[in-house]
């Protein structure tokens, strides 16, 4: 299928690395203009440098999901650059496996700030560009955000929170044609993943029993969530909102 965004602008979140950076190779190869935003200025340049070879250049913005005046301020910016905006695409993610006994406070208050929080003022302040042209909204939640996983109560905790958040503004903002729907990936071959794996006592075993989990028998990729985020943000899914779509191979089936 193929699926033109020629003319609509983009802002991808944690679009430097993962499951951000694939889609906004995705979306640039669709006509696209993209701005990726995320913390860290040197992976923001090589994203934009190896983008380039799609489409046309991206924007790179630096700013942090958490703090709500670099949302503001990073909305201002596109819509200042571009005249508009057509797709927010909330990527940016931290994960946590840690039992609950062994979560401080901390640690609890990090990944709330941002993988719920970030998603949720992000939002906020792209709802009045995306009111003006009609746009839509995809956050990245996870299998996670759809059932319990053993050793995760915080990393659950934000991504059903995410899950729930993203049918609720679905709900607040159908009047206005703006449709707002959620990915919820498994496993990914992501840096963040991994992190995770290096830091098991034996990786390749960890590896080994992550992968044997699947029905499919095997993590996904990147590409393989963008492009269900860029089918949801396209106007091929425009009778879609408020829905969470599993991308985990079988995984919330099983």
């Amino acid at each position: 299928m193929q699926l033109d965004f020629s003319g609509k602008t983009v802002l991808i979140t944690g679009g430097t690395s993962g499951i951000g950076l694939a889609a906004a190779r995705l979306f640039l190869a669709s006509g696209a203009w993209v701005a990726i935003m995320g913390r860290d200025s040197e992976k923001g340049a090589v994203a934009v440098s190896e983008l380039s070879k799609v489409g046309q250049t991206p924007v790179y913005i630096c700013g942090d999901v958490t703090q709500v005046g670099d949302c503001e301020r990073i909305l201002r910016e596109v819509t200042e650059r571009f005249g508009r905006l057509d797709v927010l695409v909330n990527s940016a993610g931290e994960y946590l496996e840690k039992s609950i006994d062994d979560t401080s406070e901390a640690e609890f208050d990090q990944i709330m700030a941002v993988n719920l929080k970030g998603t949720y003022f992000m939002a906020k302040a792209a709802v009045p560009a995306l009111k003006v042209s009609r746009g839509a909204v995809v956050n990245v939640s996870s299998d996670a955000g759809l059932n319990g996983n053993v050793n995760c109560t915080a990393y659950c905790a934000t991504k059903g929170a995410v899950t729930l958040f993203t049918k609720a503004l679905a709900l607040e903002l159908a009047p206005h044609e703006v449709r707002v729907n959620c990915v919820c990936p498994g496993d990914i071959a992501t840096p963040l993943l991994d992190r995770q794996v290096s830091a098991a006592a034996n990786p390749q075993e960890y590896r080994r029993e992550m992968e044997s989990v699947y029905p499919l028998g095997r993590i996904g990729t990147p590409e393989e969530v963008a492009g269900v985020i860029l089918f949801l943000a396209s106007d091929a899914a425009s009778f879609v909102t408020g829905a969470a779509w599993a991308v985990d191979g079988g995984l919330t089936s099983a």
